[in-house]
C-alpha cells in the first residue's frame, strides 16, 4: 500500500547516528512528508529500544498529540552512560493518516560524567628519550583471546591527535579533539572499533601534533600558549560476548617513539622524512622508550559538541605554470583550505617541498607576502623505493597556487590531489540565478565559509592568525546559517565564548581567547569592542531564529546580559557607550589615510549596537519567560533609544554623522522617530548617489547595507550596489577572478598593485554577509521570531533590476524550502515556492493583481489550500499550508521595477 505520509530525516541533536553525547535529555528531530498539501503532524509517537531489531522497547511515548517535530525531549526518561538506543517514530496528521514507523536511527551516549569515567592516565612524551621537534608516537600492544560483542575508544589530547589500531587509522576526523579554551573545556571524542579488533595481538596507538596547543598562534610568532607538554588521555572498553568488559587504558605502560613527522604547525606546515617510517609493531627502526605520566586535569573534559573536521571534497590542478621568475605552480583553480595530497617516485633522501599562496602578483608570480610570518610549507623526503604517495596530518592550508620545488622535470597534474577539509556541516542553501556573476558572487561566499569554518570561525585561513574574532562570526552568522547547518559548530562556539568571558562581562576580540592562557598578556590587552563583543548576544539570537533552539538561548542568557553589564557600566552616561577600545566601522572606505577605522563616529557604532543588543537580550527574556527582564530591558532600551536621540540626532531630525554606515545602523536598529527616519532614508539614497552609487561601508556596516535599502524603498539601488563591477563591489573581486571573498574591497587593485601584505587575506567572509541579502530579500526565503526555526516559512521574493529569474532552495529543519520566481514573456512573473510538511507559510507576490493571479491554472479563490489572501499596494499576500505551488500573473503596469530587466550577464 503507498503510504502519503512518511516520516524521514531523523536526527538526535541535529545529527545523524551520533555517538558519544553527554546530554542527560537529547532531543529528537525528524522531517514530515507528504503527498497531500496543507500536511500538520497532530500527533506522534518515539520508540526506544537497546536493540537494533527494537524486540524490547525501553522507552515510549505513547501517542502524544503534539505539532512539535523539532527538538522533541523524551519526556521522563534519563539514558545510561556510554549505551546506544535506538529509536523509531511514527506521525499522524490532521487529515487522519498514519505513517509507518520511521526507519531506525540511534544515538549513544559518552560518559555523562560517571564516576568511573578516566580511569586512564595522561601520558606524555619523556623528554629524556626524545629530544628533537618530531611529532611523536605512542603505543600499547594488548591480547585478545575471546569474541568481542562491541569496542569503543574514548580520547582526548593537548595538542592533536592520529590514532592508529592494527595499522590502521581511527575515524574520518581530523585536528581532533578541536580548539577551545583549553584551561577550561577539552572535547573527547568516542570512536566504534568493533570490527578493526583482531584475535589475538592487537596494537593501538596514536601520533600526536602541537596544533592550536602549543604550535604557533598569532601575528608575534608565540608557541606553546596553552601548555608546553602534547599529552594523550584514553581508554579503549572492550565488551565480550560472555557479557563481560575489559579497558585498555593510556598509562605509564605505553611506549614512545619519534615518527617520520619531523616537525608539524599549523601555520608553518609539515615536515616528512619517509626514510623514517616504520611499522606500529616494528622495534627496529626506533627504539620504544618509556612514557611520562601527565599532571592534568580531566574535571575540564567534555564530550565532542561540534561536527568534526573532515575531509570534504577533493579538487584536481587545472594547470602546471610556470612563472616569470621560472618557477613551477600549480593553479587549483579554487581558493581552498586543506593541503595537496601527491604522488612521487624519486631517489632516497631527496627532498621536495610545497609552498603555498592565495595569488600571483602582477607579474604572475607567486606571492606570499600576505602570508606574513605563516610559511605554509610541506616537506617531503622521499625513501626511494617505487611510488611513494604523501598529504599532511596536522596542517592546512589555505592556497590556491602551489610552487613546487625539487620535483622531478616531467609534472603529472593527476599526481598531485587538492583536499579540501571544514567542519563538517550539512549543505543547506543553494542559489542560483540568471547572472553568471552573481552565482560566482555566492560561489565565493560558500567558499569562505568552507575555508573558516575549521573547528572555530576563523578570519582567515592562510596567514598567522586564522582567530575566532567574535565580529566576524556574528556578521556572517546567518549568512552562513543559510548555507549550512551551523548550529552545532556555533553551540561549541558560543561555549567557549561564555567560558572565555570575563568577570565583569566583557569579550575577547577572539575565541578562543589566546590572552587569558598566557602570563604575560600575550597580544593586545584590550578587549570588548562593539559590534565584536555583541556576538554573545547576536550569535545566540540567530541560531534561535533559524533553528529555533530555545535550550542554547537559554544556556546562552545568562553571558548576553552579563555582556549589557559590562556595557551599562562604562563611562559615566548608562544610556552610552563612549568609553574604550572600538574597531568601528572597520575597514569602511571613508576611512582617514593610513587607518583602518572607517569615518563613523565609534561612539555612535558602540551606542547603536548597546542599544540593538538590550533589545535583542529583551526578546531573548520573553522568549524564555524572564518577565521581570522584559520589563527593564524595555525601559533601558528606552533610555539608550532617548541618549543615543540626543546625542547624534539634530533637532530637525537630520542625523549627525553623514556616512552611509552610521544611516544604515540608525535605520536597522531602529533608533529613530518618524521625522527623523524619512529624513535618514532620503539622505542615505543621496549618500550612496553621492558616492557613484558605490558602498563606503566597512565591516560594521556592510552586512546591513542592501537589507536597509530594500527594507526603505530603495531596492532598486540595492540592485544596482549588488551589479556594480568596478571597484568598490561585490562583483569587482569576482571581475578579478575572485574563487572567495576578499578582506579588503581592493586587496588587487584595478592597476594590478596589491593592498598592504600586513593584512591582505584573500579569503575572508566579513564581506560575504551580503549572502543573507540574497537567500532573505532576493529569493525572499524567512524566518519567523515569533514561530523559530521556519516553523512558519516567509516567502517574499524581491525581483530588480538585473535578475530575469532566481531559483534558491533552504533545508530547513522542517524539511525543504524553495522559493523561484521566474520573468516571462509580455510581463507575466511565475512564482513556485515549496513549503515543508508540519509548517505553514506566507508568500508575497510582487507587482500582482489578486484578479488576475492563477495557481496551477486556478484562481486563488478555488484553492483550498490557500488561507487567506490579502491585497496591499501592488503586492497580493497569501497565508497557505505545506505543498508546492505555481503562481502567475500579470505584473500591474504601475509597479515599473518589475519591468525593468538587465539582460546582458556574462
Amino acid at each position: 500500500m503507498f503510504l502519503m505520509l512518511t516520516v524521514s530525516h531523523l536526527r538526535c541533536e541535529y545529527r545523524i547516528n551520533p555517538i558519544g553525547l553527554d546530554i542527560t535529555s537529547p532531543r529528537l528531530s525528524w522531517h514530515l512528508q507528504s503527498d497531500l498539501r496543507n500536511c500538520v503532524q497532530s500527533d506522534y509517537q518515539i520508540q526506544l529500544s537497546r536493540t537494533e531489531d527494537m524486540a524490547q522497547i525501553e522507552w515510549d511515548s505513547g501517542k502524544k498529540s503534539s505539532d512539535q517535530s523539532i527538538h522533541v525531549e523524551l519526556e521522563h526518561w534519563v539514558p545510561e552512560a556510554r549505551t546506544r538506543y535506538y529509536y523509531r517514530i511514527r506521525a499522524w496528521d490532521r487529515a487522519g493518516d498514519e505513517s509507518d514507523w520511521s526507519e531506525i536511527a540511534y544515538f549513544e551516549t559518552g560518559f555523562m560524567g560517571s564516576e568511573d569515567a578516566w580511569q586512564a592516565e595522561w601520558i606524555t612524551v619523556d623528554p629524556s628519550s626524545q629530544q628533537d621537534e618530531s611529532c611523536p608516537r605512542l603505543r600499547t600492544l594488548f591480547e585478545l583471546k575471546k569474541p568481542v560483542a562491541s569496542a569503543r575508544i574514548y580520547v582526548t589530547a593537548l595538542g592533536l591527535y592520529e590514532l592508529h589500531l592494527n595499522n590502521q587509522r581511527v575515524g574520518e576526523a581530523y585536528f581532533t579533539p578541536g580548539w577551545t579554551s583549553y584551561s577550561k573545556r577539552l572535547q573527547y571524542q568516542v570512536y566504534d572499533v568493533t570490527d578493526q579488533l583482531q584475535n589475538g595481538q592487537n596494537i593501538l596507538g596514536a601520533y600526536l601534533g602541537d596544533g592550536w596547543y602549543k604550535g604557533h598562534l598569532g601575528w608575534e610568532k608565540k608557541q606553546k600558549i596553552y601548555g608546553t607538554n602534547a599529552g594523550l588521555l584514553l581508554e579503549l572498553h572492550i565488551h565480550y560476548t560472555d557479557g563481560s568488559e575489559e579497558r585498555i587504558i593510556s598509562d605509564r605502560n605505553w611506549k614512545s617513539s619519534p615518527s617520520a613527522i619531523r616537525s608539524s604547525d599549523i601555520y608553518m606546515g609539515e615536515t616528512y622524512d619517509a626514510r623514517m617510517e616504520s611499522e606500529w609493531q616494528d622495534s627496529s627502526s626506533f627504539q620504544w622508550s618509556p612514557v611520562r605520566v601527565l599532571d592534568y586535569s580531566k574535571e575540564i573534559i567534555i564530550a565532542q559538541e561540534n561536527v568534526p573536521v573532515t575531509p570534504i571534497e577533493q579538487i584536481k590542478p587545472i594547470t602546471l605554470l610556470t612563472t616569470p621568475l621560472g618557477e613551477r605552480v600549480l593553479d587549483m583553480g579554487q581558493n581552498m583550505v586543506g593541503w595537496v595530497r601527491f604522488s612521487i617516485q624519486g631517489e632516497t633522501g631527496h627532498t621536495v617541498e610545497l609552498l603555498h599562496a592565495e595569488i600571483l602578483d602582477h607579474k604572475g608570480n607567486f606571492y606570499t607576502e600576505n602570508l606574513r610570518g605563516a610559511t605554509q610549507c610541506i616537506r617531503y623526503t622521499l625513501k626511494g623505493v617505487g611510488v611513494e604517495a604523501y598529504e599532511p596530518r596536522f596542517t592546512f592550508q589555505g592556497f590556491r597556487y602551489v610552487k613546487l620545488i625539487g620535483f622531478p622535470d616531467e609534472i603529472r597534474l593527476e599526481d598531485f590531489t587538492g583536499v579540501v577539509l571544514h567542519s563538517n556541516m550539512e549543505r543547506t542553501g543553494d542559489f542560483k540565478s540568471s547572472s553568471s556573476l552573481v552565482n560566482q558572487l555566492h560561489h565565493n561566499i560558500l567558499w569562505g565559509q568552507k575555508g573558516n569554518f575549521v573547528d572555530v570561525p576563523t578570519d582567515c585561513p592562510q596567514r598567522d592568525e586564522r582567530l575566532g574574532w567574535t565580529g566576524d562570526a556574528q556578521m556572517f552568522i546567518r549568512t552562513s546559517s543559510y548555507l549550512m547547518n551551523t548550529a552545532p559548530f556555533f553551540t561549541k562556539w558560543l561555549r567557549d565564548l561564555q567560558a572565555d568571558q570575563g568577570e565583569d562581562g566583557g569579550i575577547p576580540f577572539y575565541v578562543p581567547d589566546l590572552r587569558s592562557s598566557t602570563s604575560d598578556g600575550w597580544g593586545d590587552t584590550n578587549h570588548s569592542s562593539a559590534a565584536w563583543g555583541d556576538a554573545a548576544v547576536i550569535c545566540p539570537w540567530t541560531i534561535y531564529e533559524m533553528y529555533g533552539d530555545v535550550r542554547l538561548l537559554a544556556e546562552q542568557y545568562d553571558s548576553m546580559k552579563r555582556w549589557i553589564n559590562y556595557i551599562h557600566a562604562q563611562g559615566e552616561n548608562p544610556y552610552l557607550w563612549n568609553t574604550g577600545f572600538h574597531f568601528g566601522d572597520w575597514l569602511g572606505l571613508d576611512s582617514k589615510p593610513d587607518s583602518y577605522i572607517g569615518a563613523t563616529d565609534k561612539d555612535f557604532v558602540a551606542t547603536a549596537f548597546y542599544a540593538y543588543s538590550v533589545s535583542l537580550t529583551r526578546k531573548a527574556a520573553e522568549v524564555l519567560g524572564h518577565t521581570e527582564d522584559v520589563t527593564y530591558y524595555d525601559k533601558l532600551h528606552d533610555n539608550i533609544v532617548a541618549a543615543f536621540q540626543n546625542e547624534f540626532v539634530t533637532p530637525a531630525g537630520k542625523l549627525a554623522v553623514p556616512t552611509q554606515t552610521a544611516h544604515v545602523l540608525a535605520l536597522h536598529f531602529d533608533l529613530l522617530d518618524s521625522t527623523a527616519r524619512k529624513r535618514t532614508i532620503d539622505q542615505l539614497g543621496k549618500l550612496v548617489a553621492d558616492a557613484g552609487n558605490h558602498l563606503t561601508t566597512g565591516f560594521v556596516g556592510t552586512p546591513y547595507l542592501n537589507p536597509v535599502l530594500s527594507d526603505t524603498g530603495h531596492h532598486d539601488l540595492a540592485y544596482t550596489l549588488l551589479f556594480q563591477e568596478d571597484y568598490p563591489s561585490w562583483l569587482y573581486q569576482v571581475t578579478q577572478g575572485a574563487t572567495t571573498v576578499w578582506e579588503h574591497w581592493d586587496g588587487i587593485r584595478e592597476d594590478g598593485s596589491l593592498w598592504s601584505a600586513d593584512m591582505n587575506s584573500f579569503n575572508h567572509y566579513a564581506y560575504g554577509a551580503i549572502g543573507e541579502w540574497l537567500y532573505r530579500y532576493v529569493a525572499g526565503i524567512n524566518t519567523d521570531e515569533h514561530k523559530p526555526g521556519f516553523h512558519i516559512v516567509h516567502i517574499e521574493p524581491k525581483p530588480g533590476p538585473g535578475l530575469e529569474w532566481v531559483e534558491a532552495s533552504f533545508e530547513t529543519m522542517y524539511g525543504s524550502v524553495t522559493s523561484n520566481w521566474y520573468r516571462r514573456d509580455n510581463n507575466e512573473m511565475e512564482v513556485r515556492v515549496t513549503i515543508p510538511a508540519n509548517t505553514t507559510g506566507t508568500v508575497l507576490l510582487p507587482g500582482a493583481d489578486v484578479q488576475t493571479v492563477l495557481e496551477n491554472g486556478k484562481a486563488l479563490a478555488q484553492v483550498a489550500d490557500i488561507h487567506e489572501i490579502q491585497t496591499q499596494a501592488s503586492d497580493v499576500r497569501i497565508a497557505l499550508g505545506s505543498g508546492s505551488y505555481q503562481f502567475t500573473y500579470k505584473v500591474l503596469e504601475a509597479d515599473q521595477a518589475l519591468h525593468v530587466q538587465k539582460v546582458e550577464t556574462v
